[in-house]
């Protein structure tokens, strides 16, 4: 592994949110898609999951929520294995594409779908779904329909959604994806401010940048990197080699530390 991963000495003193031990996961007999993946992420941290297309960054999100069932290895949601294709409640999947995560008739009804599922008394589904609203900002578009919304807004009420389920893990799938200026902003105000335990997949570096505290890369579905944003992004050799470019705030980060 390079040398910029950097071990968390930490982790050891903190709980243990997400523990993947030996993870892999391939399609049937294709390529692996991830290979021995060894990753802690403590709770409360938010952390940058980066790499090319083809990375394997949504797979393992899919394998940590237990939608894919991995090939070999295990997944621990604090400290508990968890089995594919069981609810895991302590964690949510922002997906990439709203559009596929929102269906139903009103913004309320989508938020109320999966505290209903799960047989909530109506009081309380009343109250997550104003709580979820007023925390996302989004409390005006309550009886809006949700596939009418603007992109910004229907990424805002599927956090929402995802939020009233009251997960202590939440991990966000390329979130600023066709966002404009404003709503990529106040997407950034949003998971700055968040409380879970926070995993963000992008592409949108100065994203990661701003708003993750730690960086994981991954390449052909094996982490190459795990450290600070700054001293991971800022390695030009490291980032390119990986199919990557240096976030332009971070261009001249080496430079001037060496003026200090």
């Amino acid at each position: 592994m390079n040398n910029v991963v950097q071990t968390a000495n930490q982790l050891s003193l903190k709980t243990k949110a997400i523990a993947l031990e030996n993870l892999g996961f391939s399609y049937g007999q294709e390529r692996a898609i991830l290979t021995d993946v060894n990753l802690t992420i403590s709770a409360g941290e938010t952390v940058g999951l980066i790499g090319a297309n083809g990375a394997g960054k949504t797979s393992l999100f899919l394998a940590v929520c237990g939608i894919l069932k991995p090939t070999y290895g295990e997944v621990k949601l604090f400290d508990r294995s968890i089995e594919a294709g069981q609810f895991n409640p302590e964690i949510g999947l922002v997906f990439q594409n709203p559009d596929d995560q929102l269906f139903c008739p009103t913004v309320r009804d989508d938020i109320a779908f999966g505290l209903e599922n799960i047989e909530l008394p109506a009081p309380e589904v009343e109250a997550r779904i104003n709580a979820a609203l007023s925390l996302t900002g989004v409390t005006h578009l309550a009886d809006r329909i949700s596939h009418q919304l603007s992109g910004g807004e229907k990424c805002m009420v599927a956090i929402a959604a995802v939020l009233a389920m009251l997960p202590q893990i939440v991990l966000y799938d390329e979130p600023s994806a066709n966002l404009d200026l404003r709503a990529r902003r106040r997407l950034i105000h949003f998971l700055n401010s968040s409380r879970e335990t926070t995993v963000v997949s992008s592409h949108d570096l100065e994203l990661i940048v701003e708003v993750c505290d730690r960086v994981v890369m991954l390449n052909q579905g094996r982490i190459v990197a795990d450290g600070s944003p700054a001293e991971i992004m800022s390695n030009r050799d490291l980032m390119e080699s990986n199919g990557l470019e240096v976030p332009h705030s971070l261009t001249h980060y080496h430079e001037n530390l060496g003026k200090k």
